[in-house]
């Protein structure tokens, strides 16, 4: 899209009604005025309103439980690691993804404006995600290469990685039907299926030590990664659902149904990660609890893309995870430091 770039000589100014998400030839993406997707632009302020870094969280606590030999068993240091090891590369998928694939193919300015924000806070998680271990004194080496050693890791690393590759091709253009297809089945498997169903077992597994008020300065990060994550997953969809208006003749049946089976991967791949991340039940968790959890979320998501949904009502065996999300400017859920979130209570986990 180099031809963004070069500024056409004109005196007419850009109309509101001229603005569209995707495939927008006439309007200069450069002119965020007038605002069109008043949704997009109030997630870019929720987002800045949100902001928070790693290093403002103490991992004193966190340190010594660690260092003692009976803070931990062997299993429960299993499931520390494997989640933090999904999670070092996991974010970094998100953000290459956003940068080479998704941001030149998004027409709309204020879309663009939260999608910047986004990638910020993804270098944030990234940055939380090294700090944590780090802190701890855990071999990173052997935990930033999980990804490609731990078969469950691997799979759904390998699962998004090969969405981003299919719009990096030569010959890509979302211009056609096909590439607006390709376009959106790369938004929801990395909107609705990485950020809203392969993360949230990890969040639940990781969480749930500092509901027993274990690794409180870690968990307290990943509680804000948490609201972060949802609120992506959230602009996502709107934005999958603002495209399909915009473009009513991708979602055709045959679409529809290739969208359908790559879910059905998706919580193929996450209840596998959940195995093998617990292979025995602990912290009140079962292999039972986290399968329907991960079916109930895969549920939500698909009705909001207004798609059949795959499972007959599953429960949700955690409902704490939306007090987490829904905190406002008071004490943290794990009750260590006042935070100083201003738009927490708006954001639906949903």
């Amino acid at each position: 899209m180099a031809e963004e770039f070069v500024i056409p000589f004109t005196k007419e100014k850009v109309r509101v009604e001229d603005k569209r998400l995707i495939n927008n030839r006439t309007v200069d993406v450069n002119q965020l005025v007038p605002i069109k997707y008043n949704w997009a632009w109030q997630y870019y302020l929720d987002g800045c309103a949100n902001h928070w870094m790693p290093q403002e969280v103490s991992m004193q606590r966190d340190i010594e439980q660690w260092k003692d030999p009976k803070g931990f068993t062997e299993d429960e240091r299993r499931v520390i690691q494997r989640n933090l090891g999904f999670f070092t590369t996991a974010d970094t998928l998100v953000a290459n993804n956003l940068v080479l694939a998704i941001y030149r193919h998004i027409t709309a300015p204020e879309c663009r404006q939260y999608l910047l924000r986004q990638v910020f806070e993804e270098a944030i998680h990234t940055h939380a995600y090294q700090y944590i271990p780090q802190s701890l004194g855990m071999d990173e080496a052997s935990l930033y290469n999980m990804y490609r050693e731990i078969p469950s890791i691997h799979d759904k690393a390998e699962f998004e990685a090969r969405l981003t590759v299919d719009l990096m091709r030569p010959d890509f253009k979302a211009d056609t039907l096909d590439g607006r297809q390709r376009l959106v089945s790369n938004l929801i498997g990395y909107f609705a299926i990485m950020e809203g169903i392969f993360f949230y077992t990890a969040f639940v597994m990781l969480l749930s030590f500092g509901r027993q008020n274990r690794l409180p300065g870690a968990c307290e990060q990943i509680q804000y990664i948490l609201r972060d994550e949802s609120m992506h997953m959230n602009f996502g969809l709107e934005l999958i659902n603002g495209i399909r208006a915009e473009n009513p003749e991708i979602w055709t049946d045959e679409f529809q149904e290739e969208i359908i089976n790559k879910f059905k991967r998706g919580v193929d791949l996450e209840i596998a990660y959940g195995h093998d991340c617990l292979p025995n039940g602990m912290l009140g968790l079962t292999h039972d609890m986290l399968d329907e959890y991960v079916r109930y979320v895969a549920n939500r998501r698909m009705e909001t893309l207004k798609l059949p949904l795959l499972f007959d009502n599953p429960g949700n065996p955690f409902p704490w995870m939306s007090e987490i999300i829904d905190l406002r400017k008071e004490k943290n859920f794990f009750e260590t430091t006042v935070t100083e979130y201003q738009v927490g209570s708006s954001l639906s986990w949903d």
